[in-house]
C-alpha cells in the first residue's frame, strides 16, 4: 500500500459542513474543520447520501426485528430496509480507502452512530438507547484497530487528545507495514514508543518487551499480535498516575547528568503534576530540556514527548 503524505482521516460529511443530512442541515464540527484540517486530510463520506436516499429525506431509525436483528428501515415506511446498502458502503470504504489512519463518525446516527442509538421494535415501542448504525458497525467490524471516535465525544480533552495520539501512532504503523516490517524495525518502533505505552497500560506494556525480543522466531504473527496489544493500550486515556510513572521513569535515565539542585527540581515538578497543582506540560519541557541540554538520545527519540503537532494544544489539559 501506497500512503499519502499527509496522514488521512475518515470523517461523515456532514461533520465538515457538507448539507446531508436528512434535513438538508449540517452537524459542523469546529475541531475538524478548524484544527485537524491543518494536519489532516479528509476522506468524507455520507453513507446515506451515497445509497442514493438524497436530501431531504425520510428519517431513518434501528429497528429490533422478530429475529432479535437489528435493522436500519425508514421512518414512515417499515417496509424500507437500508442496512445491507450502509454495510456495503462501509465495505467499499475499507477497499477504496486503505490508508485511512483513523475515522470521525457523526454521533446518534443510525448509520454512524459508533454507540447509544436508540432503537424501537417493530411497532415503533423504545427499547433503549442500545444500538449502533449500520456503517459505523460495519466499519468497526472491518478494521476492529482502526482509531473510530464520535464527535460529541471530541469535546472531551481526554477524548480528544487520545483520539489523535491513537490516529498518528496508527500511521506510523502503517508506514512500518510499507517499508516493509523486520525485527529491528519492530523493536525500534516499541522502543521510540516505550513511555506512551507505559502511561496507558502498564500490563500490557510488559508484556510488549518480551514479544518483541523474540519476534524474529515468527515475525509476521508477532506484528499483528504486537500491533493488537499495542492498539488495545493506547485506547484508553493515560491516567495522571500513569504519567507520572513514565516522568519518574525518564527521570531515571537522566540521574547520572543532573546536579542536586536539578533533580530536586525535577522531582518536584513531577510531583506537583501527580497531586494535580501543575499540568502534564510543565515536568515534561522540564524533562526535554534536561535531555537536550545533556543530549540523553534515548530519551530525545521517544514519541512521548512529541506525540501529535503541538499546535493543536491537546496536553493542556491534561
Amino acid at each position: 500500500m501506497t500512503l499519502p503524505d499527509t496522514i488521512t482521516l475518515g470523517i461523515s460529511s456532514c461533520l465538515l459542513g457538507q448539507e446531508v443530512r436528512y434535513d438538508g442541515g449540517h452537524k459542523n464540527l469546529p475541531f475538524a474543520s478548524k484544527e485537524l484540517s491543518r494536519h489532516f486530510e479528509f476522506y468524507p463520506v455520507c453513507p446515506e447520501m451515497a445509497i442514493g436516499l438524497g436530501t431531504p429525506r425520510p428519517t431513518l431509525r434501528l429497528v429490533q426485528d422478530a429475529n432479535q436483528q437489528t435493522r436500519v428501515r425508514q421512518s414512515d415506511d417499515n417496509s424500507i430496509d437500508v442496512t445491507d446498502a450502509l454495510a456495503a458502503i462501509a465495505d467499499d470504504t475499507v477497499k477504496k480507502a486503505p490508508f485511512i489512519s483513523g475515522y470521525v463518525v457523526c454521533a446518534k446516527s443510525p448509520s454512524c452512530g459508533m454507540e447509544r442509538v436508540p432503537v424501537v421494535n417493530e411497532i415503533g415501542n423504545g427499547l433503549g438507547k442500545i444500538g449502533a448504525g449500520a456503517f459505523a458497525a460495519r466499519l468497526m467490524e472491518q478494521q476492529p484497530l482502526l482509531p473510530i471516535e464520535e464527535n460529541g465525544r471530541l469535546n472531551d480533552p481526554l477524548l480528544r487528545e487520545n483520539f489523535v495520539l491513537r490516529v498518528i501512532a496508527y500511521r506510523r504503523w502503517q508506514e512500518l507495514q510499507a517499508e516493509g516490517i523486520t525485527a529491528a524495525g519492530l523493536q525500534a518502533f516499541h522502543r521510540r514508543h516505550k513511555f506512551l505505552l507505559l502511561a496507558h497500560n502498564q500490563n500490557i506494556y510488559r508484556e510488549l518487551g518480551p514479544l518483541v525480543a523474540n519476534a524474529s522466531d515468527n515475525l509476521e504473527t508477532a506484528a499483528l499480535d504486537y500491533f493488537a496489544r499495542f492498539m488495545s493500550a493506547l485506547a484508553k486515556p493515560a491516567s495522571r498516575l500513569n504519567h507520572s510513572n513514565s516522568l519518574m521513569h525518564m527521570q531515571g535515565y537522566l540521574k547520572e547528568h543532573l546536579d542536586s539542585a536539578e533533580r530536586q527540581d525535577l522531582s518536584e515538578q513531577i510531583d506537583k503534576y501527580r497531586t494535580g497543582t501543575l499540568p502534564l506540560l510543565v515536568p515534561l519541557a522540564l524533562l526535554q530540556r534536561y535531555a537536550n541540554k545533556y543530549q540523553v538520545d534515548y530519551l530525545l527519540d521517544q514519541y512521548y514527548f512529541h506525540p501529535y503537532p503541538e499546535d493543536l494544544r491537546l496536553r493542556y489539559g491534561l
